[in-house]
């Protein structure tokens, strides 16, 4: 074999080396964003016994272990406990009946609950709900659309402050697009 021959298939190992190199990342690390339009309808959602009533304003994260949609919002759920504990909101956790896992170091003050009525007619997770200080649904839904979810594009600041403010929400039944795992069986 002559030299440019050498050099051509070596050229040909290199091309197929980083062809092989770059399947075997994606395949692991990338995860393709499946646009899913859900329908998250709360009128079946009700305070657990626990927490009836006139009080401050309550944020329940309803979490399943083994949805790889959670990734997404975790940050930024850490940052909401830390931005508005202390200021008249509280957060607590659902995590799917069934499921084993255990909450990020960033969300070990979310509140668990055992049950609350009406989530297992949930739609996906992850999901949020907000009751106002009334003990009144104010929001059901996801945290964001898209496949990620941050402060920029929240639904949930907005409503928090609202609510902070005295000013009532209404937003219990949202169409989005996003990453969502099913929460029934």
């Amino acid at each position: 074999m002559n030299s440019r021959a050498i050099k051509l298939l070596a050229l040909l190992l290199c091309i197929l080396t980083l062809w092989l190199a770059y399947d075997a990342f994606q395949a692991r690390y990338l995860r393709p964003f499946d646009n899913q339009t859900t329908l998250f309808d709360g009128s079946q959602l009700q305070l657990p016994p626990q927490l009836p009533g006139p009080g401050p304003i309550r944020v329940v994260h309803f979490w399943d272990p083994a949805c790889p949609c959670n990734v997404g919002n975790q940050q930024h759920l850490g940052d909401l406990v830390s931005q508005f504990t202390g200021q008249g909101v509280t957060f607590h956790v659902l995590q799917k009946p069934g499921s084993h896992g255990q909450l990020p170091a960033n969300l070990t003050a979310l509140k668990p609950l055992a049950s609350l009525p009406g989530s297992e007619h949930l739609p996906a997770s992850p999901a949020v709900a907000i009751w106002d200080r009334q003990g009144h649904l104010a929001y059901f839904g996801p945290y964001s659309e898209g496949a990620v979810c941050n402060a920029s594009n929240s639904f949930i600041e907005p409503i928090i402050k609202a609510l902070l403010d005295g000013r009532p929400v209404t937003a219990s039944n949202t169409l989005a697009v996003g990453c969502y795992c099913p929460w029934g069986a």
